[in-house]
C-alpha cells in the first residue's frame, strides 16, 4: 500500500477515481494556463485573411476599411519627408519620388482636416479658397508682401502675385506678350517650374493656354496643394537626378521665376532637360537669379553661353527677365561649342521619362521641323487635326480619328445617361488614368475643366501626341501612388481599368486592385465622382472595393451603340470626417 495507505481515508478514494478536491490556489491557477494556452494560440495560429477588416477589404469583402491618424490628413506616400530625409541631398534626390515598398504604405482612408467644406467653385477659386480646407499659413506670412496670397476671414486671398511680379500675374503677362505670343492662339502649352501657388499658370488660362505648374515639398509644402485647390492645373515634382515624366518636345514654353534651379550646374544637366522638354521654335522664359543678379555674374555668363551653344537666340534682357527662342529646325549639335555639349548616342530615346535618369547629352529626337511652332497647327485646331507625331503609332491616324468619335459619343452618355456632372461647377479638376491619345479630354475640352492626361509608363508612350493637341499630361505607373496631395480631384476617369492593373505584356497581375483604389480615394475630393470601365468581373470586385471605402457606387451598362460587354462603375466618394466609426 505504501504511500497510499498513508493517506487520510477521504483522499484515498480521491486519488483512486480521480475525482479532486480543488482548492481555491488550484482553481486560480487552472484559470491562469488555460487564460495562457488560448492566448499562444491566437498568436502563433496562421490566418487566412478573414479575420481583420483590412484583410477582408482586399480579399473582396465588404469590410470597411479604417481612417488614417488626423495626423495623416496630408499623406503623400511617395513625398514622405519621415523616408526622404535620410536620403543623399546630391542634386535634391531626396526631394523626388521615393515610394514605400507594395504593403508598407498605410492601408487606411486620409480624413479631410477638420472644418473642412466642398472647395469653392470655379472660377472663383482662382481668387479664394476656403481657409479650413488648407489651413496653412505660412506662405501667406512670408509672401503676402509679394502678392502670393493673403488670410481673410474664412479665406485664403489670392490677389494674384509673385515673388518676381507682385504687382500681379496680368500685368507680367502684358510685358512678357511684348516678347512671346502668349495671346495669339500660337502657343498653348507651358511649364512653369517652381511656380509658388501657380497664379502665372491661373492667369493665363484666360488666353486659352494651359500652363502645368510644378514645385517639389519644400518650406512652402503646400503650394501645389494650393494651386490645386484653386483649380489651376499643377502636380508635385522636382527637377533633382532624373528626367521629368513629360515627353521630348512637348512643352510651347518653359517658364521660371525665381525657381533658383542652377540650370548650368553638373555639366548643364538641367538646360539639357529643359531643352529635352521645349517644343521646337519655343520659348525659354527665366524671370529672377541668375538673370542681371548682384553675385551671380558668373553663373549668368554661363548661363548665356550654354544657350548659345545649343543656339538658343536671345531674345531679350528686360531687368532681371531674359526670354530666349529654340531654333525650330533640328538641333545645331555637334558643333565647336566651348562647354562640351554633344548629342547621345542613337540608342537614346528622348521620350523616355519613368525614373530616367538625367543625361549629359542632348537626345537626337524626329519630327523637329513638323511639330515645331509655326508648324503645328494653332489652337484651337491642333485640338482636333492629329500632329505628324502620329504617324510614329502603327496604324495612328485611324486610331487618331476613332478614338475621338467614340469620346463624344461616351461623353454624350456620361452626361445624359449616367449623370455625371460635366460642365457644371460641381466639376472642374479631372485625371483621366489610362489617356492613349486623349479623345476623352478632348470631348470636353469646352467644359470649365482641365485635364491630368496620366499615360502609364509600361503602355505605349502616346503622351507626344496628346501635347500636340494642346492637352497635357505625365506619365506614371498605377502600381505606386500618384505625386499630388490629398481631395485634389473632382473626378477620376479610368477607361480599360484591368490593363492598368495587368501587365500588357504577359497579361498577368502587376497591380493590386485594392491598392489603386485607395490610392484613387486618396485623390478624389469629398463627393467627387469616380468612372471605371473594365469587364465585368473587375467591375464586380471593383465594386466590393466601393463599399470598403465608403463610396456610393453603381455598376452601369456601356452605351448600347457601343456593343461592349464591359461594365461602367460609377462611384461617388462620400463626405466623412473623424471620429469614424465603423460602418
Amino acid at each position: 500500500m505504501g504511500l497510499l495507505s498513508s493517506l487520510p481515508p477521504h483522499r484515498r478514494g480521491g486519488a483512486l477515481s480521480g475525482c479532486w478536491q480543488w482548492s481555491f490556489l488550484d482553481v486560480v491557477w487552472a484559470v491562469f494556463l488555460l487564460a495562457v494556452f488560448v492566448f499562444l494560440a491566437l498568436v502563433f495560429t496562421p490566418r487566412r485573411g478573414g479575420g481583420d477588416p483590412l484583410s477582408v477589404a482586399r480579399s473582396g469583402g465588404a469590410a470597411a476599411v479604417p481612417p488614417c491618424a488626423a495626423s495623416e490628413v496630408d499623406l503623400l506616400p511617395c513625398e514622405d519627408p519621415r523616408r526622404s530625409s535620410r536620403l543623399s541631398r546630391e542634386m535634391n534626390y531626396y526631394r523626388e519620388r521615393h515610394c514605400p515598398a507594395r504593403g508598407e504604405a498605410p492601408a487606411c482612408l486620409v480624413p479631410p482636416p477638420s472644418g473642412y467644406r466642398v472647395p469653392v467653385p470655379w472660377p472663383e477659386s482662382l481668387h479664394k479658397i476656403w481657409h479650413d480646407n488648407m489651413p496653412y499659413g505660412k506662405i501667406a506670412e512670408r509672401k503676402g508682401h509679394q502678392g502670393w496670397m493673403k488670410h481673410e476671414g474664412s479665406y485664403f486671398i489670392f490677389p494674384g502675385g509673385g515673388t518676381m511680379f507682385p504687382d500681379g500675374a496680368e500685368q507680367y503677362i502684358e510685358k512678357l506678350s511684348q516678347y512671346v505670343p502668349l495671346k495669339t492662339g500660337v502657343l498653348r502649352t507651358g511649364l512653369d517650374m517652381g511656380c509658388g501657388v501657380a497664379s502665372f499658370g491661373g492667369f493665363l488660362l484666360k488666353e486659352n493656354i494651359m500652363t502645368l505648374s510644378f514645385a517639389p515639398r519644400d518650406s512652402h509644402k503646400s503650394q501645389i496643394q494650393f494651386a490645386l485647390e484653386r483649380g489651376i492645373p499643377a502636380f508635385l515634382l522636382m527637377l533633382g537626378t532624373r528626367r521629368l515624366p513629360f515627353p521630348a518636345q512637348s512643352f510651347d514654353f518653359i517658364h521660371c521665376s525665381r525657381c533658383l534651379i542652377p540650370f548650368t550646374a553638373y555639366n548643364g544637366t538641367y538646360l539639357i532637360e529643359v531643352d529635352r522638354l521645349l517644343r521646337p521654335g519655343g520659348y525659354l522664359i527665366i524671370s529672377g537669379p541668375p538673370v542681371r543678379w548682384k553675385k551671380q555674374e558668373k553663373e549668368w555668363d554661363e548661363l548665356q553661353v550654354m544657350a548659345g551653344a545649343l543656339c538658343y537666340k536671345l531674345m531679350t534682357v528686360d531687368g532681371n527677365t531674359a526670354i530666349w527662342k529654340k531654333p525650330a529646325e533640328a538641333s545645331c549639335l555637334p558643333n565647336q561649342n566651348e562647354v562640351g555639349l554633344d548629342l547621345c548616342s542613337t540608342d537614346d530615346d528622348p521620350d523616355e521619362a519613368w525614373y530616367f535618369k538625367l543625361k549629359k547629352c542632348v537626345g537626337k529626337v524626329s519630327m523637329v521641323e513638323e511639330i515645331a511652332i509655326g508648324s503645328i497647327q494653332r489652337w484651337p485646331d491642333r485640338l482636333s487635326k492629329p500632329s505628324a507625331r502620329v504617324s510614329l503609332i502603327n496604324n495612328g491616324a485611324n486610331l487618331y480619328e476613332v478614338d475621338s468619335q467614340k469620346w463624344v459619343r461616351r461623353v454624350s452618355y456620361y452626361k445624359k445617361s449616367l449623370g455625371i456632372k460635366l460642365g457644371t461647377t460641381h466639376i472642374r479638376n479631372v485625371m483621366d488614368m489610362n489617356a492613349f491619345l486623349r479623345g476623352f479630354a478632348a470631348a470636353i475640352v469646352s467644359d470649365p475643366v482641365w485635364v491630368m492626361n496620366v499615360v502609364p509608363a509600361r503602355k505605349p508612350l502616346t503622351l507626344g501626341v496628346i501635347y500636340d493637341r494642346g492637352l497635357i499630361g505625365v506619365y506614371h505607373d498605377w502600381c505606386e501612388p500618384f505625386s499630388t496631395y490629398p481631395r485634389t480631384y473632382d473626378l477620376i476617369h479610368a477607361d480599360a481599368f484591368d490593363s492598368l492593373i495587368n501587365d500588357p505584356i504577359s497579361g498577368t497581375s502587376r497591380c493590386d486592385l485594392f491598392d489603386i483604389m485607395l490610392e484613387m480615394d486618396r485623390i478624389l475630393r469629398p463627393e467627387g465622382t469616380a468612372v471605371i470601365r473594365g469587364s465585368p468581373d473587375l467591375i464586380d470586385k471593383a465594386a466590393q472595393v466601393a463599399q470598403s471605402v465608403r463610396w456610393n457606387a453603381q455598376v452601369h451598362d456601356s452605351e448600347p451603340e457601343s456593343g461592349s460587354t464591359e461594365k461602367i462603375l460609377v462611384a461617388t466618394k462620400t463626405f466623412w470626417k473623424l471620429p469614424l466609426t465603423s460602418q
